[in-house]
């Protein structure tokens, strides 16, 4: 007996399309996996080392926070009296809010400070204390500016709920002072105090990209293996009978 295998055309062709497409976005996904695995321990590396001194005002309009995102930097200035109240959760879940103040780093100049989330009750700042008065100097994380999505609720300047954490939009109510182009995250214990509480930096940045790879190169062999199953069912492989 010989074997035979008589390929239909249209099947075949279809295969023979899907298959590299297939296979071309597992080996992207793998790609990603790589470049997200040094992105991370990049990340890691920078919230472990020793602080660095901010940005020189100088380079603030051109400056690209996303390059030095997760970076530790030390602070040193006044507090203004302003507050931005930034709509979030909290580490269970309950609604509150990320305390942003401005503190003055230079003569009109300013960086925004997420001091920390307080719970809604606490919004008022005489409520809890106030804002720290006097010199400060303490250490925080560099944040990129983030961006505004499709489900992203409108800010209420009147109200001073902000649904985004912007420094070019929060910022635009100094009037007058240069604002920096990202935010610093306090590190916890930067001040006295119960609320805020400060250490909010979370490295949100999710890698499911190797279970990705695995779908689709999986995607691929399924399709390999109900393609020979078709032909087979349908008498296009086999051994002939001599």
């Amino acid at each position: 007996m010989t074997r035979f295998f008589r390929p239909m055309f249209w099947p075949t062709v279809l295969t023979l399309l899907a298959l590299p497409v297939l296979i071309g976005l597992g080996t992207w996904q793998v790609e990603r996996l790589q470049w997200k695995e040094e992105l991370l321990a990049k990340i890691a590396a920078r919230i472990d080392a020793a602080p660095s001194p901010l940005p020189p005002l100088e380079d603030w309009p051109a400056y690209d926070a996303r390059e030095r995102e997760y970076t530790r930097v030390e602070l040193q200035g006044r507090f203004l009296p302003e507050e931005f109240h930034y709509f979030t959760q909290g580490a269970n879940g309950a609604p509150g809010y990320a305390v942003i103040s401005p503190i003055e780093v230079a003569e009109g100049a300013v960086v925004l400070v997420d001091r920390g989330f307080v719970p809604v009750a606490l919004k008022d700042a005489g409520l809890r204390g106030g804002i720290p008065v006097g010199e400060q100097r303490f250490i925080g994380i560099l944040r990129a500016p983030s961006q505004r999505g499709a489900f992203d609720g409108a800010d209420d300047p009147a109200k001073n709920i902000w649904m985004v954490r912007d420094p070019s939009v929060m910022g635009a109510a100094l009037r007058g002072i240069d604002v920096a182009p990202f935010i610093v995250e306090a590190e916890e214990g930067a001040f006295p105090g119960e609320w805020p509480k400060a250490g909010r930096t979370r490295i949100d940045i999710p890698n499911n990209h190797l279970d990705y790879a695995l779908t689709w190169y999986g995607l691929a062999l399924v399709l390999v293996v109900i393609y020979f199953a078709w032909h087979r069912a349908n008498g296009r492989i086999g051994r002939e009978k001599i």
